[in-house]
């Protein structure tokens, strides 16, 4: 089955390909030979190496702390094609990650049952057939790809506006975390902006005891972004954000700018005043009618608690038949641990389609009128 949506023909069976003009086609399994993503559409003459992508992927890696999967994978992207003399040619780009670190013996027991939670049951039943290694195709494992070709977005992004990202969890379950500053997040495996992590350590050495897991917020931020992304009226860049947002495994809810908090606000306090010096607040998380108003782009998902868990519960079968499920295993006690990097390479994913899409419909417009600064709040 295939559509039409402006000029461009899609198909609309298989959900494995994010973007319009930058396109990122992510294939593999969890417990494969390899995982990875062609990204199609990237400008060419770009100076483009491993080490721009290693950094991130290493950042998302797995077996990284006690609080995380044990498994141990290097994550060690190869560039196949699209890039010569270190640069990019305009052609597609292929990346792989070879999975080295595979133990399929551990799924053995849920191979014909249902984990409560997972998409194991709706895999199944859509496809008569799933990969129950791991998760297979509906793996988080999936998600480095998505980290890969987010970094070649932010590199283009960044040398063309100064546009960077950064993102930081800010609840672990049940415990809030109070935002101190972005420089503690990169020295705690919890991505958090604080200096002392010694509770969400005890939480989830707790957790894991229990055999349990819980769930998690992350924000996620654009700083340098330009004016005029999105386009009307269901291409907004926040409906756009929304969408990439969601089809990061276990997402749940997504906010952007005050997002739910907006209810209890008044008009007087949501609506951002401007002024010649710049905005004077960002209730609106930095898209207004759909369209980036060159404030920081502010963005925040719920995760939910990871489905992989050694407590028993009840389930059933391929044949129906009531069970109880067991997974054993390594896995991830609250998947937003990891979760970080992987928002950040989302939100640069949607900023950078909207980039060039903007740049083919509206890069000859000039106005008289000079950009409002951001904000001295950003």
């Amino acid at each position: 089955m295939f559509k039409h949506h402006k000029g461009i023909i899609r198909s609309t069976m298989s959900g494995n390909t994010f973007g319009t003009l930058f396109t990122v086609t992510n294939f593999g399994e969890s417990h494969g030979p390899a995982i990875g993503c062609v990204i199609d559409g990237c400008p060419p003459g770009m100076p483009l190496s491993v080490e721009d992508i290693q950094w991130d992927l290493d950042r998302r890696r797995p077996g990284t702390s006690r609080h995380v999967t044990q498994r141990q994978e290097p994550d060690q992207v190869e560039i196949l094609s699209g890039v010569y003399e270190g640069v990019t040619t305009g052609t597609p780009i292929g990346l792989l990650i070879r999975n080295t670190d595979q133990r399929s013996k551990d799924y053995a027991n849920i191979a014909q049952s249902f984990r409560p939670g997972h998409a194991d049951y709706a895999y199944w039943y859509k496809y008569g057939v799933r990969d129950p290694r791991g998760g297979g195709r509906s793996s988080a494992r999936l998600t480095a790809p998505t980290v890969a070709a987010g970094a070649v977005a932010k590199k283009w992004l960044k040398s063309q506006f100064g546009t960077e990202f950064r993102a930081c969890m800010t609840q672990l379950g049940e415990l809030p975390i109070g935002f101190e500053d972005w420089s503690h997040v990169p020295h705690n495996p919890f991505f958090a902006p604080v200096s002392d992590v010694q509770q969400l350590e005890s939480y989830m050495d707790a957790l894991r005891k229990a055999g349990d897991s819980c769930g998690a917020r992350i924000h996620v931020q654009a700083t340098g972004m330009p004016v005029g992304l999105g386009q009307p009226l269901y291409d907004k860049l926040d409906a756009d954000i929304a969408y990439a947002m969601m089809g990061l495994n276990a997402v749940k809810g997504v906010e952007i700018g005050a997002g739910f908090a907006s209810v209890a606000q008044r008009g007087t306090v949501h609506g951002d005043s401007l002024s010649p010096e710049g905005f004077r607040s960002n209730n609106a998380g930095g898209v207004l009618g759909g369209i980036s108003t060159g404030q920081n782009l502010e963005v925040s998902i719920a995760i939910k608690p990871t489905s992989s868990i050694l407590s028993p519960r009840e389930s059933i079968d391929t044949l129906g038949h009531s069970t109880e499920v067991i997974t054993k295993g390594r896995h991830d006690p609250c998947v937003g641990i990891r979760a970080a990097p992987i928002a950040e390479a989302l939100l640069a994913l949607v900023v950078m389609d909207h980039a060039l899409r903007n740049r083919a419909q509206c890069g000859d417009v000039s106005l008289p009128l000079a950009p409002i600064p951001a904000s001295a709040q950003d």
